[in-house]
């Protein structure tokens, strides 16, 4: 048997990675989800977080393990360990695929995968359907309940179940209207519980991108603590909301709170790739008006060119690089 790993990334509109088969590999021009041979002395975590760099240039963060999956295709048997993974590269470089697609949970019911890949997916959707089915009962009467009524433990419940944007965006609404649910909310980010956390501050950030006026108030305290921050899926949503606001208003202590927080995870080869894209806009704006950042900012982005990470980190870092030019020949300064 030839065992693999594999990988269905998702990214931010959660829809899944595939790629496809050139014609003279042995499933010509079909589907399937990214990965490869583990190498001798590598666990399975490593090697598809390599496979993913060497195939397509891009990082990824591994969320969870699907079961195995075995399939005899007559010349061969394949055993295949699937890792469920997110991404902020949206655009992967082919080295061994003819073509690449983002998919919707509803298309990979009808996609033309490799039959293996295909008992992937379909253990990825069941348990993706039964994760809601279990807990339809706290959510079914979502848009006609007011979460205010819930207890304590029913609140939890409810943010933990959130399985979508449209489930988030419904949460947002409901904190738009009761301070005392964002107040929760809030709180519900710096939980010891992961996914009570996760999910409370993705909410959040889908709130902010609906009603940021709203959370105006919460800013100086989500940017005193980022940095006690140790669950990495509330730091990018936290990160991501600072990314957006004006931070002119949160004063001088708390921009060198930020700025020696960003550069850490700039610099640091642990940081997801969302979380050093975030922090660079942050330091970004901090160097309209500290322009002794700008300098440091673009040394800092000098190194991952050089350290060539993955394609999406880089195009944004040039992207910024190309900004700071311009406001710097703006304010007669050229960061080198």
């Amino acid at each position: 048997m030839i065992v693999v790993t594999c990988a269905l990334i998702r990214n931010d509109e959660e829809k899944v990675l595939m790629v496809r088969r050139g014609p003279d590999s042995d499933h010509p021009f079909k589907w399937e989800f990214p990965g490869g041979k583990i190498a001798v002395g590598e666990s399975d975590e490593e090697c598809i977080i390599r496979e993913i760099k060497e195939e397509l240039s891009m990082d990824i963060v591994i969320r969870e393990r699907l079961p195995a999956t075995e399939y005899d295709y007559g010349i061969k048997k394949i055993g295949l360990i699937p890792f469920v993974c997110d991404t902020l590269d949206d655009i992967p470089l082919l080295s061994e695929h003819i073509e690449y697609k983002w998919t919707s949970r509803d298309e990979l019911l009808n996609a033309d995968l490799c039959e293996a890949d295909m008992i992937v997916a379909g253990n990825y959707l069941k348990d993706f359907y039964a994760e809601v089915e279990a807990n339809q009962e706290v959510i079914v009467n979502e848009e006609s309940e007011d979460p205010a009524v819930y207890s304590e433990s029913e609140l939890k419940t409810l943010v933990a179940a959130t399985m979508g944007a449209k489930q988030a965006e419904w949460m947002a609404l409901s904190a738009v209207e009761n301070n005392d649910i964002l107040k929760r909310l809030i709180d519900y980010s710096y939980s010891d519980d992961r996914k009570l956390a996760s999910k409370s501050s993705w909410t959040l950030s889908k709130l902010y991108d609906s009603n940021p006026e709203v959370l105006s108030n919460y800013l100086p305290g989500i940017a005193e603590r980022i940095d006690s921050v140790g669950n990495e899926s509330v730091q990018r949503s936290f990160l991501r909301i600072l990314s957006l606001s004006d931070l002119q208003r949160l004063g001088e202590r708390l921009h060198g709170i930020l700025a020696d927080h960003c550069f850490r995870m700039i610099r640091s080869g642990f940081s997801a790739i969302a979380v050093k894209a975030y922090s660079m806009e942050i330091i970004y704006k901090l160097a309209l008006f500290y322009p002794g950042l700008a300098n440091e900012l673009s040394a800092a982005i000098r190194i991952m060119e050089e350290e060539k990470l993955a394609s999406g980190i880089l195009a944004r870092g040039r992207a910024i690089l190309r900004k700071l030019a311009a406001s710097s020949e703006h304010s007669g300064s050229i960061p080198t």
